[in-house]
């Protein structure tokens, strides 16, 4: 099966699955060191996203770029662009069927749009600090000729490593930044919704590779 636009969707609807139980917990995350509606916003995104009508001919790259404009429009707040841009890009460079070398390298220019876009890198405290690793771990995988399933579960796993490391840095970007060193301690919600994208894009991926 290729990854065309209804497999956008599926990624989309996976997404919106995790996403949906989880805004409440996002929402908290962001109320402890930004505005508190994270959760909110990704989740308002996500909807806007998931009810975009797909023509079944559409390739994956023009739906993943369509993805892009809706994040970026319903989203709001800092995270709208950040994420929007992500999946602009990905639409730029994706090779249907996805491989892992292609994956690895779409991955990457979603993520070096980030950066650009965001200003930050790893160590900050952002989405950065889970995409980064997801990144890095395909394209590991690639190198060394992984199956797909295999190289997204290491992906999954490294993003949500990545998350997790959040905890004990000092947030320099967005809002959190202000709080200095009292960042510390506190997740940082864009680092934990991003390796819940990933994780559903491995849902996805890995049920087309079966």
């Amino acid at each position: 099966m290729q990854f065309g636009s209804q497999a956008v969707q599926a990624w989309l609807l996976a997404a919106l699955s995790a996403v949906e139980p989880r805004a409440g917990e996002l929402d908290e995350l962001d109320r402890a060191v930004g505005d508190g509606d994270h959760g909110s916003n990704l989740l308002r995104g996500l909807r806007a996203a998931t009810d975009i009508e797909f023509d079944d001919s559409l390739p994956a790259a023009e739906a993943l770029k369509q993805v892009g404009m809706a994040l970026v429009s319903t989203v709001g707040g800092a995270s709208g662009p950040l994420f929007g841009t992500f999946f602009l890009r990905l639409g730029q460079s994706w090779q249907s069927p996805p491989s892992v070398i292609s994956l690895a390298q779409s991955m990457r220019i979603g993520l070096d749009g980030v950066v650009a876009r965001g200003r930050a890198e790893v160590g900050d405290a952002t989405m950065v600090d889970a995409l980064e690793p997801a990144v890095t771990a395909l394209e590991q995988s690639a190198a060394h000729g992984a199956p797909l399933t295999d190289a997204l579960a290491l992906a999954t796993q490294a993003a949500e490593v990545g998350a997790e490391a959040t905890r004990d840095m000092v947030a320099k970007r967005g809002r959190a930044s202000y709080l200095g060193e009292a960042s510390r301690g506190h997740l940082d919600p864009g680092a934990v919704s991003s390796a819940m994208l990933v994780r559903a894009l491995e849902e996805t991926l890995s049920g087309d590779a079966e």
